[in-house]
C-alpha cells in the first residue's frame, strides 16, 4: 500500500493510493483520519479494510486536485537516527566505520514536512543535509527478532536530515546538539508497505543539491539493514507507533542560503527543500 499525508485547513489527512487516484479516508469514514492513524497498524487494519476488496475502488471518494504536502506525524514517537551506516559516508568524514549502529536521537522540534525551509542556525558555519530512507514503527514491540521485523514496520518514507558539522567535528559528544536544532529533520509525506516497496537492497538513496545528483547508493550496501537496525533499537528501548528510524545516509553535503536540498528514494519518491541561513537571513 501507498499513502499520503496531505494539507487542508483544517490539517493534514491520510490518503490511500487506489487504482483511480488518491482515496480520502476521511470522507469515506466520516471522521478525520490523519497518518497518526494510518501508522498504527492495528487502525490500520480497520480504516483499510473496505479497499483490500477489488471491487471497492469503483465507489470510493477521491481527494480532487493536486495535494500540497501535510506533516507526515502530528503526534511523532522517538525519532532515532544511525550515523555512518554507509562506508562511503564514514570516509567523508574521516571516520572510521563503527562495528555497530552509531545512533543517536532527534527532539520532535526538529521535524520539518516536506517543502519547509530547512534553517542553518547561527551557532554553524557548516550545516549538512542528508537524504536517507526512513522507517515507520507501526506497532508495540520489544526485542524483535530478524524475522520478526518486518510485522513492525508501518512503512518506509524518505527523509532529510541535518547536521551542524562543524559543531560535531569539535567534539564527538556535541552530536545531539548537532543533530537537535529546530527544522532540522524533513519527513514524508508518503508512506509505503515493504511489500509495495520491493527488495530492500535494491532500493536507491540520492541525496540532491539544487537539482543534482551529489551522492547516491543503494541499500544493500548499508552496514546494517533496515531490518536489523528495527531488531536492534527495539532490544534497547520499547519501540511504538509513530516511532521513525533513518537509516543512514549515502552522503551529507554542505549546505548555503538560498539552496534546495532534496532527498530521492526509488520505490517512494523525491521531497525537496529550500534553506535559509539564519546569519544572512534571520
Amino acid at each position: 500500500m501507498r499513502f499520503t499525508s496531505y494539507a487542508t485547513p483544517d490539517g493534514p489527512r491520510a490518503a490511500l493510493a487506489g487504482p483511480d487516484g488518491w482515496i480520502d479516508l476521511s470522507a469515506y469514514h466520516g471522521t478525520t483520519v490523519r497518518m497518526d492513524d494510518v501508522v498504527n497498524l492495528e487502525r490500520r487494519t480497520e480504516l483499510t479494510a473496505p479497499f483490500t476488496n477489488p471491487e471497492a475502488g469503483r465507489d470510493v471518494p477521491l481527494v480532487a486536485g493536486a495535494l500540497a504536502p501535510g506533516v507526515l506525524l502530528e503526534q511523532p514517537g522517538k525519532l532515532l537516527g544511525v550515523g555512518l551506516n554507509y562506508a562511503d559516508h564514514a570516509s567523508d568524514l574521516g571516520e572510521t566505520r563503527p562495528d555497530e549502529p552509531a545512533t543517536f536521537m532527534k527532539p520532535a522540534t526538529a521535524l520539518l514536512p516536506a517543502g519547509g525551509t530547512v534553517p542553518i542556525p547561527p551557532q554553524s558555519m557548516r550545516t549538512t543535509g542528508e537524504a536517507e530512507l526512513g522507517i515507520v514503527i507501526g506497532r508495540r514491540c520489544k526485542n524483535v527478532t530478524l524475522e520478526d521485523a518486518a510485522d513492525v514496520i508501518a512503512g518506509f518514507t524518505t527523509v532529510i536530515d541535518m547536521t551542524a558539522e562543524d559543531i560535531l567535528q569539535r567534539n564527538p559528544r556535541f552530536l545531539t546538539r548537532a543533530k537537535s536544532f529546530d527544522g532540522f529533520l524533513v519527513l514524508g509525506p508518503d508512506l509505503v508497505t515493504l511489500d509495495e516497496l520491493g527488495p530492500l537492497d535494491e532500493v536507491r538513496v540520492t541525496t540532491e543539491l539544487n537539482g543534482e545528483a551529489q551522492r547516491s547508493n543503494v541499500v544493500g550496501n548499508m552496514m546494517t539493514q533496515p531490518l536489523a537496525l528495527v531488531s536492534f533499537f527495539s532490544s534497547v528501548s520499547t519501540l511504538e507507533p509513530g516511532d521513525v528510524i533513518s537509516t543512514g545516509t549515502p552522503g551529507a553535503i554542505p549546505l548555503a542560503d538560498g539552496d534546495v536540498v532534496a532527498c530521492e528514494v526509488s520505490g517512494i519518491g523525491r521531497i525537496e527543500s529550500p534553506v535559509r541561513d539564519l546569519k544572512v537571513r534571520p
